[in-house]
């Protein structure tokens, strides 16, 4: 198979290995068409999405002075987004490509989720400084079942959380892709000779992603080389089958873009589009993704609802107006006034909080905000209430290196049984002692009576869940599992 040739032909570029795996010269530039993962129908704010500039969403066109506002309003649209499963969920990095998707999707645009099942055999050096580590496949297709996923949960939590039902039956329609499907029966003779021949090595190697990588001392592959041929070819492949004239992507992506367009163009005559939105960093500048160790992931179990809610109610004051006007559908006009009430009392973190309400909510659900507002009002305001509501599983991601344990409630159950059956005090005189002296506390009440009876929708919540604090830091999560029979 072709990517199977490229990669072990990459190292040092065989050409008899490449001749001897050609059996037919694939008609490369006539491929047939493929199945997609198709969300039926589906808030409109005009066909020229373009004028969300002024959200900061949209930050470039390539290629610039070229008609697509003029494209945009003559009728709906086709453009796509690419994926590669590198990892088995997205993250906070690639949200904004998401809300990007999503408002052109508002409009009544076809949008196309693209996974890279393909491309993430090679990967894609763009705002790399070393090759990514090679993935089997088995791995890229676990990981591009995940992606799917939660794409899908991100289009279905818009379309039930912010869009009235007049809105989402005029949302355009979804379609989630595999690039696979199109190059797993292809050659590579039959590539190089119908696809290959249309670029040349001084524009390939001029490309700012090649030009930096040439410079570090690990240089580049041959695989990495080829990446924004195979891209260049996505788009090539989903203009002919799927009528798309749009890319979107990062500004990272401008190169590979910038080779879709010329191969296109060379092939068919045709103009297509690029959008670019910009990249999220962190605080020190640092492009948010996991290889720079601090991804923020979609999936909840890599980062629970809590934790993405919390980062977005941590974000700085310098950061809040511009990301609701980017990860949030608010109106600007309403940013406005939420940013003229929490300059009144920049304290209280009110537009964090919005902020980190409306991005939840669309990874999530209403039901993930729920929960992150529970974990959010047990851990910071010491509410008995939220405690209660949660379930174990929430109190484990909550309390992440506390020691979880299952006990069954024995009738006279004391104060010191529980701090000794989740061994959060040492045996002996030393531990009653930490119990008189106010070390403890169970469900953020201090305790200093070790004798005392466990008393039920006190020390027990009716959930059957005792939280337990031994000093400042020290949680222990104890499940009672026969509460029903007490």
């Amino acid at each position: 198979m072709l990517l199977e040739a490229v990669k072990m032909a990459a190292p040092m570029v065989r050409s008899r290995l490449l001749l001897t795996l050609f059996r037919r010269p694939g008609a490369f530039l006539s491929a047939p068409g493929t199945a997609a993962v198709r969300v039926p129908n589906q808030c409109k704010s005009g066909r020229n999405v373009l004028q969300l500039h002024q959200r900061g969403i949209f930050k470039d066109i390539f290629p610039e002075g070229g008609d697509l506002h003029r494209l945009l309003e003559s009728g709906a649209q086709t453009l796509y987004c690419g994926f590669d499963p590198t990892a088995d969920s997205l993250h906070v990095g690639h949200l904004l490509t998401l809300i990007g998707l999503l408002h052109f999707q508002r409009a009544g645009h076809r949008v196309l989720a693209l996974l890279g099942e393909a491309t993430a055999r090679l990967g894609d050096p763009s705002g790399r400084s070393s090759e990514r580590e090679a993935l089997s496949a088995g791995t890229v297709q676990q990981n591009a079942r995940g992606i799917q996923e939660g794409i899908l949960n991100v289009f279905q939590n818009h379309r039930t959380c912010f869009c009235s039902e007049a809105e989402a039956a005029n949302l355009g329609p979804l379609s989630i892709l595999n690039n696979w499907s199109w190059y797993r029966d292809k050659e590579v003779v039959g590539f190089l000779d119908s696809v290959g021949r249309h670029f040349r090595m001084g524009t390939m190697l001029s490309r700012h992603s090649v030009q930096s990588r040439l410079k570090s001392p690990e240089g580049m592959s041959f695989t990495e080389f080829t990446y924004q041929i195979f891209q260049a070819y996505d788009f090539y492949y989903l203009n002919q089958h799927h009528d798309c004239r749009i890319q979107l992507g990062g500004t990272d992506q401008l190169g590979n873009m910038m080779s879709g367009h010329e191969f296109i163009h060379k092939v068919t005559g045709q103009d297509v589009y690029g959008i670019l939105v910009p990249l999220v960093t962190s605080s020190s500048g640092d492009k948010l993704g996991k290889s720079a160790g601090n991804a923020v992931w979609l999936n909840r179990n890599k980062t629970s609802p809590f934790e993405l809610y919390q980062y977005f109610v941590r974000q700085p004051d310098s950061n809040v107006e511009r990301y609701l006007k980017l990860f949030t559908f608010i109106p600007l006009p309403e940013i406005e006034s939420i940013m003229v009430n929490h300059r009144k009392d920049p304290g209280k973190r009110n537009a964090q909080k919005r902020l980190a309400a409306e991005v939840t909510k669309l990874v999530h659900g209403k039901e993930g905000l729920e929960s992150s507002k529970r974990c959010t009002s047990a851990l910071y305001h010491s509410s008995i209430d939220a405690l209660e509501m949660m379930t174990d599983e929430e109190l484990q991601v909550l309390f992440k290196e506390a020691p979880f344990s299952e006990n069954l409630l024995e009738p006279g159950t004391t104060v010191l049984d529980l701090c000794r059956k989740a061994n959060a005090i040492p045996g002996g005189p030393r531990g009653y002692q930490m119990i008189t002296d106010g070390g403890i506390w169970i469900n953020h009440i201090r305790v200093t009576k070790p004798e005392q009876v466990l008393i039920l929708g006190q020390h027990i919540l009716t959930n059957g869940l005792s939280l337990l604090r031994v000093g400042k830091k020290n949680y222990h999560i104890v499940k009672w599992l026969n509460l029903a029979a007490q």
